[in-house]
This record gives C-alpha cells, sequence and structure tokens, in this order.
C-alpha cells in the first residue's frame, strides 16, 4: 500500500494555513461582533457570541464558513490597500 500524496504547497492561496479560529478571532478583533453580524447575519454572531459556538456553527454550515473566509479575505486585501501588513 502506498502513503497517500503529500499535500502541494499552495503559495498563492492565502486561506492556507490559517485556521478557522484565527480568522474568526482576527475578524472579531477588526469588525467586533456586532459588526460581524451586520457583515453576515447569523445569530452565533449577533445572540450571545463566542468563538467556540462560532467555530462549531461555521464547522457544520459551508455556506456561512465560506462568508467568513470572503470576508476574511475582503479585510487582508483592505489591510493591504491601506498599507498595513
Amino acid at each position: 500500500m502506498n502513503p497517500p500524496p503529500a499535500p502541494s504547497p499552495q503559495p498563492r492561496n492565502p486561506l492556507h494555513g490559517v485556521t478557522l479560529e484565527s480568522i474568526v478571532t482576527e475578524l472579531v478583533a477588526s469588525y467586533g461582533w456586532e459588526g460581524l453580524a451586520q457583515r453576515i447575519p447569523v445569530r452565533c454572531f449577533s445572540h450571545e457570541p463566542s468563538i467556540g459556538s462560532s467555530l462549531k456553527f461555521l464547522r457544520r454550515t459551508p455556506w456561512a464558513r465560506e462568508k467568513v473566509e470572503g470576508l476574511y479575505l475582503f479585510m487582508l486585501r483592505d489591510a493591504r490597500r491601506m498599507g498595513s501588513p
């Protein structure tokens, strides 16, 4: 039996190696829970929000996770445009 192939490097994928927890944490630091709930209207951001409950919901809900990842990529592009690292 052959071992599984090694994952290929993804130098152009800004999400490669970034955990969902760090994405949510950075979004909360940037927008706050209220701002995050305005941008992505899901209950886990607006009603008793926490990192843990958000992660549980996002791991089970692909469409919401895509929205969160999209907002994170927008935040990175916006920060790059403004000149911050």
